[in-house]
């Protein structure tokens, strides 16, 4: 149950890779594919993800290049990225170098169809880091309404996560997209809870977190649910496409079904 309700452990990484192959293939079929990826587990999880869903057009991948956490900035990288003629730019980051990409291609006056993951998406913070206006265009995912984002801020699931914040937690950061996803991790073992019912053993708090289904959390975007089986842990495995318009991000599309475990 500890590794099922793990907040960064909560997505699959891969389907936010595959589901970008998948719409980059849909959308570019020419598209010459420049990635940055962290040389660490998460990096080559998404890395994997990707190059799964491009399939036999992984030739499309003019450049390929790593990074370390250590490493001051990934202006070199993306310099290399431009000159290989990437039409398409693969930002599997974390936030901070997410908001140093952004940055160096307004400087490079580079103008690629630009993706960031849903993990470094949030506009509150890497965004409003690299600078709103340079940053729109940009495609990412989502799982889950961000109560950082003016355009939910009348929704009724982000001002009841709102007033849970001012009533339990009120020192918390409201603008702290991780405060929102324990809130829905919360939820989640809420479920579990009442699914266990009178038997509260060891066994059963164990055994229910691998038998969610269609559980949904209000500060889920509608349509994505919770499942889990005894042989697939991952409990969500679907995403929805965004596009920051230089304000907010808006919906592209319909939910996607990653599926990569149940594929």
């Amino acid at each position: 149950m500890r590794d099922l309700l793990l907040v960064h452990v909560f997505h699959d990484r891969r389907i936010g890779g595959r589901t970008f192959a998948q719409h980059v293939l849909a959308t570019q079929p020419d598209a010459k594919i420049g990635i940055i990826y962290q040389n660490d587990d998460f990096g080559r999880d998404v890395l994997k993800g990707f190059k799964d869903g491009l399939g036999a057009k992984t030739s499309s991948i003019v450049a390929e290049l790593s990074y370390e956490t250590s490493d001051p900035t990934i202006d070199s990288q993306v310099v290399r990225c431009k000159s290989a003629g990437a039409t398409v730019f693969m930002s599997m980051t974390t936030p901070k170098f997410a908001a140093q990409g952004i940055k160096k291609i307004a400087e490079l006056n580079w103008q690629p169809t630009h993706y960031i993951g849903n993990n470094a998406s949030p506009a509150g913070s890497t965004l409003k880091a690299a600078g709103f206006d340079i940053s729109k265009g940009i495609t990412s995912s989502a799982y889950m309404k961000d109560p950082v984002d003016a355009a939910w801020d009348g929704d009724p699931a982000v001002v009841k996560w709102r007033a849970f914040l001012d009533k339990y937690d009120p020192a918390a950061d409201t603008i702290d997209i991780c405060a929102a996803i324990a809130y829905v991790v919360r939820q989640v073992m809420v479920q579990v809870l009442k699914q266990s019912g009178d038997d509260v053993s060891s066994e059963s708090i164990i055994n229910q977190p691998a038998n969610l289904k269609d559980f949904e959390s209000d500060l889920l975007l509608s349509g994505i649910k919770v499942n889990t089986s005894p042989t697939d842990h991952y409990p969500l495995e679907q995403l929805q496409l965004v596009r920051f318009n230089g304000e907010r991000y808006e919906i592209l599309g319909p939910v996607i079904d990653g599926g990569i475990s149940r594929a």
